[in-house]
């Protein structure tokens, strides 16, 4: 790493005060307390881990930290002197700074123009000086250990590499306070072991970090505070490493949780779909493999294993150059994704907000979209048809929302992954395709939707689960495939499967 960054972390001012404080912080929106009462403090040199299942309040206190909102009541401060912020610049002035999930950068910009974009160093005649701006974007990306060239556009990096260009911009306002914001959602472990290297060296700087995840290995490994929200409530914080991970949960969902993956037992029938040498130009060759009446299958592998693709070409989004399947005994020729809704074939994609949902219609017209048959008649879509189709299946899923009229982008992440699972059963599916199925939700929401896909597989539907997360693959599904560099390396039975036996598989060192 370079110098800066390779600073002992010891060097950071040893039990020094709160960098920041907030005190009886209070958010209150038409109807709804956000935030009641909140406390928290960031020290220098430390990161604090934010937990909480989703609508817990971490959205809104980031947002009043960055200064999109203002709070009803108490105050922050920073070095103990009261700040207010009335903008997010008066936020990016007192030296805090925020990294989301989703970065908020901008494509047809170079890397240098997003990092130094509201803040452009400029000439006497104040004019930008691109010739500085290039030179510093080039020095920050170095500090980094990056060699990302600063002239090319945004676009064409990768996700880990935007990151890493969101990261540069945080640096180059000399941020003191760093907020991030489920910054590992999309990154392969290399990528997250390569940003915590990163974080390692901002907290050897003595900047005080706030990271915000679902991922408790993730936070036991990097953070050394945490604190708990629960229904916009401070519920509990302390020191991460003595507290353990069962006190956390018990906090987070108000109740034990001693069964996050409730895995009912199926009668497991015989093979529904069949998938025999499915090859992708690129992707995948040679798959093969039953799935079975009422069987969890889930898949595992390392990113870029060619999972999703290979559920992708199952659900008609792209085509294989090989390879038969057949449902039920019937062989199938899929040319689309309307081929295979039609075949009883249907695919929760694991970009829920981008590629299953319509994020600003309500959530009634998202449930009904792809059976607009059985809610229309002679052409005419009849409303009323709508919204019974999705009362039905809301209150099967216990989808939690004030209305079916809402638009589903206010809803939570895992009510949202509800709203997905329930349009596509309301097509009546012979198999279910789920993609990261919990990606970004929280513990409580978790086991709801673990409920209802054991359900469901418990009723005879023949469910091929993809997930990264090791307890996801072994606690809900039957048998196990695993990908390797788009082969199938390996097909195991539940019964004495490890996580070191399908990493073994996943990276090849058998």
């Amino acid at each position: 790493m370079s110098a800066q960054l390779q600073t002992n972390a010891a060097s950071a001012p040893a039990h020094a005060g709160p960098v920041l404080e907030m005190r009886g912080i209070s958010q209150i929106f038409p109807g709804v307390k956000a935030l009641d009462g909140v406390d928290i403090a960031l020290y220098p040199g430390e990161v604090t881990a934010l937990i909480g299942e989703n609508g817990a309040g971490k959205s809104t206190l980031v947002k009043i930290l960055t200064g999109i909102y203002r709070p009803n009541e108490g105050e922050i401060r920073i070095d103990g002197q009261a700040v207010q912020f009335a903008s997010a610049q008066d936020a990016i002035d007192a030296g805090v700074t925020a990294i989301h999930q989703e970065t908020v950068l901008f494509d047809e910009l170079t890397v240098a123009e997003n990092i130094f974009l509201g803040h452009a160093p400029r000439t006497r005649l104040g004019l930008i000086d691109w010739q500085r701006i290039h030179a510093r974007a080039r020095a920050l990306l170095e500090q980094l250990e990056s060699h990302i060239d600063p002239s090319i556009r945004l676009k064409d990096l990768s996700i880990a590499q935007r990151h890493l260009v969101a990261i540069a911009r945080a640096l180059s306002v000399e941020a003191r306070i760093v907020i991030m914001d489920e910054p590992t959602a999309a990154l392969s472990r290399k990528e997250i072991d390569d940003l915590f290297r990163i974080v390692n060296g901002l907290k050897a700087q003595g900047k005080a970090i706030l990271f915000i995840s679902h991922k408790f290995d993730e936070l036991y490994e990097i953070a050394e505070n945490y604190a708990v929200f629960r229904d916009g409530r401070m519920v509990g914080a302390g020191k991460l490493q003595t507290t353990p991970q069962e006190e956390i949960v018990r906090l987070m969902v108000g109740r034990d949780v001693h069964d996050v993956f409730p895995k009912a037992k199926a009668q497991i029938g015989g093979p529904v779909l069949s998938v025999q040498g499915y090859s992708h130009p690129t992707e995948f060759r040679d798959i093969s493999f039953d799935l079975k009446r009422g069987e969890i299958l889930g898949i595992y592998g390392l990113i870029g294993a060619g999972r999703s693709e290979l559920c992708q070409a199952l659900f008609g989004i792209t085509r294989p150059s090989s390879g038969t399947l057949s449902l039920e005994g019937r062989a199938l020729s899929i040319a689309s994704s309307a081929d295979a809704i039609a075949a009883g074939i249907v695919y929760v994609p694991e970009e829920r907000g981008r590629h299953g949902l319509a994020l600003q219609m309500p959530i009634y017209q998202n449930m009904s979209l792809p059976s607009l048959g059985q809610t229309s008649r002679k052409g005419f879509l009849r409303v009323a048809e709508e919204f019974r189709l999705a009362r039905h299946y809301a209150e099967r899923l216990d989808l939690r929302a004030a209305a079916l009229s809402v638009p589903v982008g206010t809803l939570s992440g895992g009510n949202q992954q509800k709203v997905v699972i329930g349009k596509w059963l309301a097509t009546k599916p012979k198999v279910i395709i789920l993609d990261e199925p919990t990606k970004g939700i929280d513990i409580g929401s978790k086991a709801a939707v673990h409920g209802f896909i054991s359900e469901l597989a418990a009723e005879g539907l023949s469910i091929l689960m993809i997930s990264s997360e090791l307890p996801e693959i072994l606690g809900m599904s039957d048998r196990v495939m695993v990908m390797r560099e788009g082969l199938m390396a390996g097909l195991y039975d539940r019964e004495g499967l490890t996580p070191e036996m399908l990493v073994r598989a996943a990276t090849g060192n058998m």
